[in-house]
């Protein structure tokens, strides 16, 4: 694992990756929710360390991806995203985005339609604009002022049990919070501006079209806002397969690592089968 840094005109980004032993294989790209960062996926990238390439970041803003100006939308991070791909020279990029990592992920694919290889959403929700109500985007955008009122030790404590149901997954949502303590109102302000680019990007109204094979999962004890009601008129939606983690909350990939590791794993084997089929095809 290799230790990164990119640049741009708001601020550095960390990130991490290794280069796996499969070159030209499905390589994956790990991205956090809001306010977690790359610690987020520790039980995925050592499960596939050695096996296959990956990718992880500290998305702008969030601890190592500090200081970092706040006047950036999601269509800028999908940007920036591009730019890391391109330096490190990830050819069949896999996109596996945990809450808002999915929506950067679908960022990606709309700006940039035909690069991702594969799409998996872990307790993450559509963007388009028909499923969501007026006043769930009201919300959105106030969740700076909301996070403000808490008390900080009040708000870990919320935080880690909404996000997690096992002691490990509390833990380490616990461990991620308190990045930041001593400064609840950096907190909040990102907390809040994250908030507020998912509103902004679900009102632009595009259509956010999914352009490569894609996989849906989320914890049957997804507690988050609405995300398992988003998940399932998701899948009823378009048809994408959806896998119900049992025991399971928001972040499911900590809570069942064993459990989503092994639709990655098969997620990516099934993508390079097709690959390899359609090779055989062509010649």
């Amino acid at each position: 694992m290799i230790a990164k840094e990119f640049g741009t005109d708001r601020g550095a980004i960390r990130y991490w990756i290794e280069r796996g032993s499969a070159d030209g294989g499905a390589f994956l790209v790990f991205l956090p929710g809001l306010t977690a960062d790359h610690r987020l996926f520790a039980k995925q990238t050592a499960c596939f360390s050695g096996r296959r390439g990956w990718l992880v970041w500290d998305a702008p803003g969030h601890r190592a991806s500090r200081p970092f100006e706040f006047s950036f939308s999601l269509a800028d991070k999908a940007r920036w995203l591009k730019g890391i791909l391109e330096r490190e020279n990830v050819r069949c990029p896999v996109l596996v985005g945990q809450s808002m990592g999915g929506y950067v992920a679908q960022v990606f694919m709309e700006l940039f339609p035909g690069t991702a290889k594969g799409f998996i959403a872990i307790d993450s929700s559509p963007l388009q604009r028909s499923f969501y109500t007026a006043a769930e985007l009201w919300l959105l955008k106030r969740m700076e002022s909301l996070y403000r009122l808490y008390p900080w030790n009040a708000l870990v404590r919320s935080g880690a049990k909404g996000c997690a149901e096992t002691p490990y997954g509390r833990d380490l949502m616990k461990e991620m919070m308190r990045t930041y303590d001593g400064d609840k109102a950096y907190y909040a302000k990102l907390a809040g501006h994250g908030y507020r680019m998912v509103a902004e990007a679900v009102e632009a109204d595009r259509p956010y079209l999914i352009d490569c094979p894609a996989r849906l999962i989320c914890g049957e004890r997804d507690r988050a806002g609405s995300t398992k009601r988003y998940n399932r008129a998701w899948h009823g939606r378009t048809g994408l397969p959806v896998s119900w983690i049992p025991g399971a909350g928001h972040n499911a990939n900590t809570d069942c690592p064993d459990a989503v590791n092994d639709i990655i794993a098969a997620f990516a084997e099934e993508i390079e089968g097709s690959w390899n089929r359609k090779e055989r095809a062509d010649t």
